[in-house]
């Protein structure tokens, strides 16, 4: 009986002391779990927090969109549209990397490339996968939930007129920077400011809260051009009908608002579509208009004229001998295509007399003859400001010997842009004064620079009114019910060993109407194929074309309607009575 009892004593005491060593783990544990959570909640807190933001809180950028750009009259030539690019942290990535062939396949891009892509920038966090998604392709992406892989709001850039407006417009690369045209020249002005927030990620890198903003975005402003859609589509759609008549290598057109130097339409052909990045080649989107040079042939010829005029020695009736129809200067001999005898200056423009004006430019002092044209713009650039503009060439007087003033008279020697021409004679629709070229909407114009005397100007807009009537060589640039003042130009082109025969430019530079000009237009058709290369035959036709449809649409009322028969308006006027009475 008594080891009996000793035995359960002992077995009780066993209970008992495991019952407190368990209660003491215990105790020790709980113990070391308050005192962790002290230490994590309260003196490792902050190193913590710091800890899950560089896990969970990123910095994210709020892409900011560029300006419009748009024709004077509002209408949109550039906009910016929402897209949506993929990147990734190549290191969450890669511990999905079994799954990579999917987000290839819905990206459209080969896997193993895109697998190789990722392996190479393990030591990056940021990568682009694709740019300039859909938002709706980019939402099928993320549905696939890989690690890593996130959605970054941009914009890209949309020219809803295409390439009716591709060479002025320009275009911008992939990050929405202009390269080239307005895009490039006022991009301080379109380009908008990106913003940026704070934000929480979840584990797969998901944006799940915005938890501050940091900086806001600030767009781009918008930008009004000069030109007006509705005679850009007018300019385009002749120079291109007249590029496939005449089967020619290229053209460009001008047309010059006479009073405020604003551009209202510039076309090229041939052209490129700026929506299509891979018609994006130099010798596709450069604005010939603005950037390609060209001898002027006889469209020069009323820039001589009017020096002649401001010399003080010559008057429009003043007679010049051209007999026997050539005149030879040195080894040159410069040839009219028949005899015209005795003629006045007015008479050199109408039937462009090369001989007429050589002995014209000849007997002007050089330094008076280089500085007219200099004061016209040729040899400088103009204000337009676009990217890339040739200030073509004109050679100072002192290195010119007789037959450089002697072919410089019509057209030769001498290199401009068809913007410089369209300005310089836009100066003699604006009395004497050229104003500043502006691709920009403008408000209020300023008064310009008188570079040659308002009676000057208005003689030879006269002098180039007959070179479009009867008789005149530029007939076909007229326009029903208006006084058309223009002059015809056919220049050979030069080229390697000297001046070609079979390779012209053919010119037409006019205003709009005579009476008051409101519109100063060029049209150059380069390497005019078939029998017809004469600027009266090729250029002359486009530009009546032109101004036809673009003095109705600025609603410029006719200057040379038909005088009616008093004997008609009394008829007229009598039948209009006798209706009334009877409707009595």
């Amino acid at each position: 009986m008594k080891h009996g009892a000793e035995t359960k004593s002992q077995t009780a005491r066993r209970f008992v002391s495991r019952v407190t060593l368990l209660s003491l783990s215990f105790a020790l544990v709980a113990s070391t779990l308050v005192a962790r959570a002290v230490h994590l909640q309260v003196l490792d807190k902050d190193f913590l927090n710091r800890q899950a933001d560089t896990r969970h809180l990123r910095t994210e950028k709020i892409s900011a969109h560029r300006g419009m750009i748009t024709d004077r009259n509002g209408e949109p030539l550039a906009i910016s549209t929402p897209v949506d690019s993929i990147w990734a942290n190549p290191k969450e990535l890669a511990s999905a990397v079994d799954r990579v062939p999917k987000l290839a396949a819905a990206l459209g891009i080969d896997a193993d490339l895109l697998i190789r892509r990722i392996t190479r920038s393990m030591d990056k966090e940021f990568i682009y996968l694709k740019r300039h998604l859909s938002p709706e392709r980019a939402q099928e992406v993320l549905a696939l939930k890989l690690p890593g892989v996130s959605v970054q709001r941009e914009y890209r850039r949309y020219y809803p007129a295409g390439e009716v407006t591709g060479h002025l417009i320009g275009f911008t690369d992939i990050d929405d920077e202009g390269q080239e045209g307005l895009e490039l020249a006022f991009n301080h002005w379109l380009a908008g400011e990106s913003g940026a927030k704070r934000v929480l990620k979840d584990r797969l890198g998901r944006s799940v809260e915005n938890v501050e903003s940091i900086r806001p975005p600030h767009h781009g402003k918008e930008l009004r051009s000069s030109i007006d859609l509705r005679i850009q589509y007018l300019a385009y759609r002749a120079l291109k009908a007249a590029i496939r008549s005449y089967d020619a290598a290229s053209g460009s057109i001008v047309v010059l608002d006479v009073k405020t130097g604003e551009v209202l339409a510039i076309v090229n052909q041939p052209t490129y579509n700026p929506n299509d990045r891979a018609q994006y080649s130099a010798a596709r989107y450069r604005n010939r208009a603005i950037t390609d040079i060209f001898e002027p042939g006889s469209s020069i010829k009323p820039l001589i004229v009017a020096a002649a005029l401001e010399s003080g020695q010559y008057r429009p009736s003043s007679i010049i001998d051209t007999s026997p129809g050539y005149v030879t200067i040195g080894a040159k001999k410069i040839e009219d295509h028949r005899n015209l005898g005795r003629i006045s200056l007015t008479t050199i423009l109408a039937r462009s007399s090369n001989v007429g004006v050589t002995k014209l430019a000849m007997s002007l002092a050089p330094d008076q003859l280089w500085s007219t044209l200099t004061n016209f713009g040729l040899g400088t650039m103009t204000a337009s400001g676009f990217p890339g503009e040739s200030a073509g060439l004109l050679t100072h007087y002192d290195h010119w010997q007789d037959i450089s003033q002697a072919t410089l008279g019509y057209g030769y020697g001498v290199s401009v842009t068809p913007l410089q021409l369209a300005q310089a004679y836009a100066s003699f629709g604006n009395q004497g004064r050229m104003q500043p070229v502006s691709l920009i909407s403008i408000e209020k114009p300023g008064d310009g620079e008188q570079v040659i005397s308002a009676d000057t100007a208005a003689a030879v807009t006269r002098m180039l009114e007959e070179v479009v009537k009867p008789g005149g060589t530029g007939t076909k640039a007229s326009v029903p019910g208006y006084r058309i003042a223009g002059k015809t130009g056919t220049a050979w082109k030069s080229g390697i060993g000297g001046y070609s025969q079979d390779k012209y430019f053919s010119i037409f530079a006019g205003l709009a109407p005579a009476s008051e000009p409101r519109l100063a237009a060029v049209v150059i058709i380069d390497e005019p194929g078939g029998e017809l290369y004469y600027g009266s035959d090729v250029a002359a036709p486009v530009f009546s074309e032109i101004m036809a449809e673009s003095l109705r649409l600025l609603a410029i009322p006719p200057d040379a309607l038909p005088a009616r028969d008093p004997g008609s308006v009394m008829q007229a006027m009598t039948a209009s009575t006798a209706t009334q009475e009877n409707s009595r």
